[in-house]
């Protein structure tokens, strides 16, 4: 009897349910990882809202008093601020752990076997931790400010996948060129620094010049914060062109991303 094996082609290569076959191995990592971070902490999980908060403060100082940039019609600038900074921390938080997840756990491939798309899928629970506690004191932050949200915070799903999305594909890049390149130590925190101040977090759209909004509009975060914007605070109409380059930007990074992450799987264990 002889056993024929067949070249895996197309969506087969990727093998995602091996994925699910792991899943409480998935479930392990991220708890573990949501106790690592938290461990022996004074506040514990109100770092998820320090963070935030402290970044709120500094920009309403910064850009909102001192520089003068102006906040949306009817709303105020803290609100306006710390709308953006809910996608943009989680991508931040969840992008860098997710990239340094296959050379930070070397240790477990080298020894054994199990899909290493597990590693950087388990961090991102980290970063949802935080998002959900940060969530929760952006609505105590509206409340403060007598501040109703918008009707179109029905959408908010769907811009919340479009940053998950974006975060996984790029997370899947960084880790698997990390283990070939271990400059990318220092390109993942320059990367993000720079991405903070080329997203809208702390000013509007509004503010870019009309002729430069779809150029800008290719950074994918751009879609996932004027969709968080639109979504809570009911601010201008989204800008439609705009809102499918960031989409089609982050499906083609999701997708490259997944295929060069099991392209280069087998060898990360020879390499590390």
């Amino acid at each position: 009897m002889h056993t024929v094996i067949k070249r895996r082609t197309g969506l087969a290569r990727l093998n995602l349910g091996e994925v699910w076959r792991f899943r409480e191995l998935l479930g392990f990592l991220s708890w573990r990882d949501v106790a690592l971070r938290y461990r022996q902490t004074t506040v514990g999980v109100l770092w998820a809202f320090i963070r935030p908060f402290v970044t709120m403060v500094i920009f309403t100082v910064v850009f909102g008093k001192v520089a003068g940039l102006p906040s949306d019609p009817h709303v105020p600038y803290p609100i306006l601020t710390f709308t953006a900074l809910l996608p943009w921390q989680f991508f931040s938080t969840a992008f860098a752990d997710a990239a340094n997840t296959i050379v930070g756990n070397g240790h477990m491939i080298a020894k054994i076997y199990f899909p290493r798309l597990v590693l950087p899928l388990a961090s991102i629970a980290v970063a949802l931790v935080d998002f959900g506690v940060s969530l929760l004191f952006l609505v105590a932050i509206m409340i403060g400010y007598r501040f109703v949200p918008s009707a179109h915070v029905i959408y908010l799903p769907f811009f919340f996948l479009l940053c998950l999305a974006l975060t996984i594909g790029l997370g899947l890049w960084f880790a698997a060129l990390y283990v070939k390149f271990r400059d990318m130590r220092h390109l993942i925190p320059f990367a993000v620094q720079i991405g903070l101040y080329a997203s809208p977090v702390a000013y509007s759209t509004s503010r870019v010049p009309e002729k430069w909004r779809l150029v800008y509009s290719l950074n994918p975060m751009v879609a996932a914060i004027d969709g968080f914007r639109w979504c809570l605070l009911g601010t201008a109409p989204l800008y439609v062109p705009g809102l499918v380059a960031g989409t089609v930007v982050t499906v083609i990074l999701f997708v490259t991303g997944l295929y060069y992450f099991k392209q280069s799987e087998p060898a990360f264990a020879d390499v590390i």
